[in-house]
């Protein structure tokens, strides 16, 4: 083992390792490297009680891995609880009323769905829905709602 000064280049790697996660994870903000760091940690602490380099990196390995998979849909979850969904999100489902023919060939159509007015386009290609039918809003493209005729 290599020795910087007191330190193990190992312990130093790990700091850095621990510093670099840090700052990634402060310029995303989206609870991407958080795990890393506390798998680095447990590393850390490994190489200062001068465990070998295989132990070191099966701990990060299992600790970030433990992490990730366990705690962070947990913090995703509760990271902003008052999150909305927007008006693209809040469509999907809902029935509209078609206000302009929707043809895919001409990419053409409108719907309107609770009182807001947006471009559609039919999920299945050939399919020509007229004015005045209703629909169901199956996903959005873009700013294009993808509608199925609603079933009687």
């Amino acid at each position: 083992m290599v020795y910087f000064g007191p330190v193990s280049t190992l312990t130093v790697f790990w700091i850095i390792a621990i510093i670099i996660f840090i700052v990634v994870e402060i310029l995303t903000t989206a609870l991407t490297t958080l795990w890393f760091i506390g798998g680095a940690v447990v590393a850390l602490i490994a190489s200062a009680l001068g465990m070998s380099i295989p132990v070191q990196l099966v701990l990060f390995v299992l600790v970030s891995g433990v992490l990730l998979f366990t705690v962070r849909p947990y913090a995703l979850k509760h990271f902003n609880p008052k999150r909305s969904p927007t008006n693209v999100d809040a469509v999907i489902g809902k029935q509209g009323l078609v206000t302009a023919r929707i043809d895919n060939g001409h990419q053409t159509g409108k719907v309107e769905v609770d009182g807001m007015e947006w471009s559609a386009r039919s999920a299945v290609h050939q399919q020509i829905i007229e004015e005045g039918q209703m629909v169901n809003v199956e996903s959005v493209d873009g700013v294009k709602l993808i509608v199925k005729p609603e079933s009687v």
